[in-house]
Order: structure tokens, then sequence, then C-alpha cells
């Protein structure tokens, strides 16, 4: 006699596998283990390109503690509280960010000729400096005109190009706005 199995399924259960539940455990291991190689990443990096990333003051004590250790059990203790301030914030915003302040990525380069060329071009024309203002409507006019005009009197006078520097930095942030590092509403309810 052959044996009878018994379907212990009913069409309730096949509705509520068919639900999306969210990732799975394995899933969001992974996605804790990138953040935190992500952490690991800033650790790396130098207090300058720390300041060009917008990150919270308890994940930057964290950086500080952890160049300060030097076992590695204890680094490694510290990587994985990183790891878990990191989740506050969107992985993939940060890795942009990373390869923002390292120069690494194609639209810091680019934003960066975008900048120079725009500096160049108003340190020889005013026309420039117009077009720019009329392209840009958010900048500060009052303060791009008077590094324009610091910038020029101090090319002529043969001085070191401070305001000129400054005239880029302004440009640049306009050029390349900073990262949003954190998550959005949206991806919250999703």
């Amino acid at each position: 006699m052959k044996k009878q199995y018994y379907d212990t399924h009913t069409a309730d259960d096949q509705e509520e596998d068919d639900v999306y539940s969210g990732p799975s455990k394995s899933q969001r291991k992974r996605d804790c283990d990138a953040l935190q190689a992500l952490g690991q990443e800033l650790t790396t990096l130098s207090p300058d390109q720390l300041e060009r990333i917008d990150l919270p003051e308890d994940i930057l004590a964290a950086i500080a503690e952890f160049k300060r250790l030097r076992s590695f059990g204890a680094q490694r203790r510290q990587l994985q509280l990183l790891g878990k301030l990191m989740r506050q914030l969107d992985g993939p915003s940060v890795r942009e960010a990373i390869d923002r302040a390292t120069g690494e990525s194609r639209a810091a380069v680019a934003a960066l000729h975008r900048a120079e060329r725009a500096r160049d071009a108003m340190l020889s024309a005013d026309d420039a400096v117009t077009k720019y203002i009329d392209a840009h409507p958010e900048v500060d006019v009052q303060k791009l005109r008077q590094l324009v005009r610091t910038a020029r009197k101090e090319k002529e006078a043969g001085k070191p190009p401070k305001s000129a520097r400054e005239l880029y930095r302004l440009i640049y942030s306009i050029e390349l706005p900073p990262v949003d590092i954190y998550p959005r509403e949206e991806d919250d309810e999703e």
C-alpha cells in the first residue's frame, strides 16, 4: 500500500507566502556588513576628507576613537560599533560622498573642471559673471562679485591668489552640491 501525504498548507497560507515581508535575514546581514565596510573605509580618510562629508558627531567620534586604538580586538569592536552607527545613514549616498571626498567620483571631477573654467572666465571678462549669475540664481551675487574684484586686484598686484581660490570653492559648491547621506522618508516606509 502506498503512503499518503497530507497537504498541511491551506489556501490562506499560500496567500501569506505571496506577500513581501521585507528583505531576508541574510540580506539584512549583507547590508550591515557593507555599511561596516564603508565605516572602515571612513577610518582611512584624512581629517580634511572627513570634513567634506557631512557625518554625524557620533560617527566622527567613533572614527576618532578607532584611530586612537592600537589593539586589533579593540579596533574590531570599534568597527562593529561604527557599523551599527552607520545604519542610520544611506549606504549608496555615503559611498558617493566618500568618492567625492577622495576625488574618485566622475561627477566631482566634472564639477571641478566646470568650476575652474567658470572662475577663469569670470576673472577675464565681466559678461561671464553676469552669465553665471543668470544661469545660477541661487548664488550670492554680492559675494561673487566681491571675490571676482579682489581676485583681479591680487592678480594685477602679483599677490597669492587667495580670493581666486575662495571664488573657486564658491563656484564648486554650486556646481556640485553636497550629498545627503541620510535616508529619505520614502525609503523608510518601504
